[in-house]
Formats: structure tokens, sequence, C-alpha cells
């Protein structure tokens, strides 16, 4: 049984303001600038450490300095609060990592023989424009799963072969969203044109939502849903597409989003891409489209009135 000790709050908030940066240099790691962050190599995965905050870009998950030490140098909380506490002094031994179930294969959810439910909360819940969800359906990109009919917006790679899978909930209450289990995060949905101009959005449905919006052309520019506030499918998207010259960063319009924008846009400027941040005029980019579908609406009925 472990022994109980007892951290004060002003302890607790010392450990935590702990530089990484200064940590890792302590113990002889090496690291490489990156604009006003460093990167730091987990074995073969990039970790981005700035001040006490680091953010696994792999698995996209992050923390303060004592967060760190447990996950890196396998410490329980007591162990790495007396490590920090006691200015970092002592090499840190890594212990013996807990060893974890291989993850599932990646599969793709079984398809209904229809689409009614999906087409339906798409059109008329989601207000997503009928031709654009078409050439999105016809291209195998999304489909009605069998099981628990949700919306299955497909990523593929760039050999054709699906990789990646987002669900969206259909009920008429369902807020249910989520991953296929084993996805490649850097092919998620997305669509590939032939212009130099990239959009990248946090979800499958604000795509779609800005696309409806913005219907003249669209099929000559890309498109990319992170499924989230990562980048990796931009950087995906760039490298396999060279002629993409300017980025626009189309989050939604909120602390994440913003926050997104901002480490996003730094990196692209390190690399010389031009970039541009759209921002939607209420949350997201289906908010606008639905709130512009009801102005219209509202138009029509005061004709009519007329």
């Amino acid at each position: 049984m472990s022994t109980y000790i007892h951290f004060t709050e002003a302890q607790k908030e010392q450990a935590r303001q702990t530089d990484l940066v200064e940590l890792l240099r302590s113990q002889g790691e090496r690291l490489k600038p990156s604009g006003r962050e460093f990167e730091w190599r987990d074995g073969s995965e990039k970790v981005t450490v700035r001040g006490n905050l680091w953010f696994h870009q792999y698995e996209e998950v992050g923390g303060d300095a004592i967060d760190f030490v447990r996950r890196f140098y396998n410490k329980n909380y007591p162990e790495a609060m007396q490590y920090l506490l006691g200015g970092c002094s002592g090499r840190l031994v890594v212990s013996p990592p807990v060893q974890k179930e291989p993850p599932p294969p990646f599969e793709l959810p079984q398809k209904n023989d229809n689409m009614r439910r999906v087409y339906a909360y798409l059109l008329n819940k989601r207000g997503i424009d009928r031709e654009v969800l078409y050439a999105f359906a016809h291209a195998g990109m999304i489909y009605e799963c069998a099981k628990y009919h949700n919306a299955i917006f497909v990523g593929f790679d760039k050999n054709g072969k699906a990789v990646h899978a987002h669900k969206r909930g259909t009920g008429s209450e369902s807020s249910y969203k989520g991953n296929v289990a084993s996805g490649i995060p850097e092919n998620s949905f997305h669509w590939t044109g032939k212009s130099d101009k990239l959009y990248l959005f946090e979800a499958p449905i604000d795509m779609l939502s800005f696309i409806s919006m913005n219907k003249d052309g669209w099929r000559n520019h890309s498109y990319a849903a992170s499924c989230g506030v990562a980048d990796r499918v931009l950087f995906q998207m760039l490298s396999d597409n060279p002629n993409i010259k300017t980025v626009y960063l189309c989050l939604d319009n909120d602390e994440a989003g913003h926050k997104a924008n901002k480490r996003i846009s730094d990196k692209l400027f390190t690399q010389g891409i031009q970039t541009e941040i759209l921002v939607p005029s209420h949350k997201d980019w289906n908010e606008d489209l639905l709130f512009s579908e009801e102005s219209e609406d509202e138009d029509q009925c005061q004709v009519l009135q007329q």
C-alpha cells in the first residue's frame, strides 16, 4: 500500500509551473526549436513543448509538468510531485511501460441498403445542399451504417483505400459523434481538387455547410475535416498535393478554434505557406448555413405578403 503524502495548493502550482524545456535539457534530451515552441521526440512520435505545457501530436493529448513526468517517465502522482518540488535534481529513470492491448484493425461499419435517414438528417436538419451531398455520396465518401443508421464520413488515402471514418448520429435528439477505432487521422474526411486552395474545418458537416454556401466551382478546390482541432490531415494534404499554395483555416468560432487557428497558422508561416483565417459569424459553419436559410425563408414570406 502506498503512503499518502499531502501537498499544499502552492506546492501543486509550483510543480505544475516547472519549465519542461529546462527539465528535458537537464536530462540530456535533445529539443528542436519550432517557432515559439520546442519539439521533443517520444520514440518516433513528436511532442510539442512550451513553458510548462506539452502536447502529443499523434495522440492529441497534453497537459502540464506533473502530467508530463507521470506520462513519459511512468511515475505516480507523489513520485512526480517529489521530483518536481526537489528542483528536478537527479536522473529520471524510465520505468517499464504498462503493456497495452493492440488496437483492433480498422474496419468500416457495415453499409445500410439505403441512405434515407442520412439524407433526411443532412438535407432537412443540417441544410446541406442536395447536389453537394450527392457528389460526396456518389464518391462513396458518405453513407448510412446498417446497425445504428449513423452518417459515416469516410477518409481515403492517396491510393483510394478507406483508412478513416467519422460517425455522426442521425436521430432527432442524437448528439453522438466519434471516429471508428484504428483509423488514420492523416487521411480523415477530405476532398482533393486541382486548384492551389485548401480549406480546413473541424467537422465534416461544417465542411459540407461551407461548400453549400460557396458552391461556385467548389469541386476545383481541396477541403479537409480534421474531426477535431488537430492539423495532421492538413499537413498530409500538403504533402500529397504540392500544388496547394494557400490554406484557409475555417475552424469554429470558439476558444478552442481560435487557439488552433493561431497554432496552425504559426506552423504554416514557418513553412512559407500563405494562410488566411475565415471565421464563421456564429459558432460554426452549419449554424451560419441554417441561419442564412432562415433569413431567406423570412424574406420570401415578406414578398408573398406584399
